[in-house]
């Protein structure tokens, strides 16, 4: 590999063999580096390589003022992370966490409380997530001697689930609280408490991810099988019914139009968690 940018003392852009540009990391890797020069390979630790040119460029610009040992922190989460989340994660969380832990270590050692109004909901509807959002807090206080809260756990939660879904924060918190109002129109509607424990209640919350991600990033399912509608409307009125509610509250909290195809499948699984209270 040769270098073609220093970044830091610690963090060099070079060409893979593939001329591919990467961005590597090691100790000391850029002190008296040039330009040209091949890359010291002993001192290497970690090779970057991006989905994207502007990924990488987004990423240089965040390792030019991060300290290593936070990059290699971060590195450390989510290399630990991918044990736990079984769905692939874009190479982007790595732009996204670096930036955050480095900014959340600041936060703390300026006496700056954060406070994740999503906490709970994170940890009932994606729980492999907060698990490994858990998991990274308690790595981080055990290595800093520091006490970040679950509230953190929640926000590094967050940036795993943009990862795996490929969209940005905004829509990963729209798609959450989402999910959240759609549990309680539920619950409401029926006037029942949903058995969390049960598979139906897990199908229905993974339904519920994939159909709000679908909402938020304005690609929505529609194979017009009306008549297959139709028959599910005839067949589980009062599910329909529930299901016209959340289509309702979408419309109007989202300026978006739920499909056909879309309405037959939220029946279903409203069919299925409610069983004992369905007509």
């Amino acid at each position: 590999m040769e270098i073609i940018k220093l970044i830091n003392n610690n963090i060099v852009s070079a060409f893979d063999d593939k001329n591919r540009e990467v961005i590597v990391m090691g100790r000391g890797l850029g002190f008296g580096a040039a330009v040209g020069q091949p890359v010291d390979v002993t001192k290497v630790q970690k090779i970057f390589r991006m989905d994207s040119d502007d990924e990488t460029k987004r990423l240089q610009d965040v390792l030019t003022d991060v300290p290593l040992e936070r990059v290699q922190l971060a590195n450390r989460i989510i290399n630990d992370a991918e044990k736990i989340i079984t769905n692939k994660m874009q190479r982007g969380i790595y732009i996204t966490l670096i930036d955050h832990i480095n900014f959340a270590i600041d936060r703390y050692h300026q006496n700056i409380e954060f406070s994740n109004p999503l906490l709970m909901d994170i940890k009932r509807f994606y729980p492999k997530e907060f698990m490994a959002g858990k998991n990274a807090v308690n790595f981080l206080n055990n290595e800093l001697s520091i006490e970040l809260s679950d509230d953190e756990a929640a926000s590094i939660a967050l940036h795993f689930i943009n990862a795996e879904l490929g969209v940005e924060m905004p829509e990963t918190i729209n798609a959450a609280k989402m999910i959240q109002s759609i549990v309680k129109i539920v619950k409401y509607h029926y006037n029942m408490e949903l058995d969390e424990a049960s598979l139906n209640y897990e199908r229905f919350i993974t339904h519920l991810k994939f159909f709000t991600q679908r909402i938020v990033t304005q690609k929505g399912i529609d194979s017009n099988e009306k008549e297959l509608n139709d028959i599910i409307k005839k067949q589980y009125p009062n599910a329909y019914h529930c299901a016209d509610k959340i289509k309702k509250y979408i419309e109007k909290e989202y300026q978006t139009t739920i499909s056909d195809d879309e309405m037959t499948y939220l029946t279903v699984h409203i069919k299925r968690i409610t069983t004992s209270k369905e007509e």
